[in-house]
């Protein structure tokens, strides 16, 4: 039998304010609110939001989305003033990487995870070379 992720539980500081910050970012439905907040996926996979006071060890959440997708976060992010980068060490600020092909960036959530957005999925593009493009500010 095969199997399907259907949820995993994202800790954060505010329940509400990062799972709505997730959805307006990536332009998905708003969150269900009652234990956890709830923001559900095109696959039917949901990331569960719960709060707690402890430490929060970051995670790292990759999103694939299309190309118009990734424009319009990209819009979000900028008009938001909300800081991104090429790599996941987030030593290229301002900047997205180009490489298999696609577009992709890292940013972080309120709660300190690393989200990730990307247009091709790894080892999918024509030389699976990693580049950046530095975007201008806008």
């Amino acid at each position: 039998m095969n199997a399907s992720l259907d949820h995993t539980i994202v800790w954060s500081r505010d329940q509400k304010a990062a799972a709505t910050f997730l959805a307006e970012i990536l332009d998905l439905a708003p969150p269900t609110f009652g234990y956890f907040a709830g923001v559900r996926f095109g696959n039917g996979v949901t990331l569960d939001y719960l709060e707690t006071t402890r430490e929060i060890a970051p995670q790292h959440y990759a999103f694939l989305i299309s190309e118009s997708a990734f424009d319009a976060a990209l819009a979000r992010l900028v008009a938001r003033k909300i800081r991104y980068w090429a790599d996941p060490m987030h030593r290229r600020e301002g900047a997205i990487n180009t490489g298999d092909g696609g577009r992709g960036l890292y940013f972080e959530d309120p709660s300190g995870h690393n989200l990730e957005i990307l247009t091709r999925p790894y080892g999918s593009g024509h030389d699976g070379a990693s580049r950046s493009t530095v975007l201008a500010q806008r």
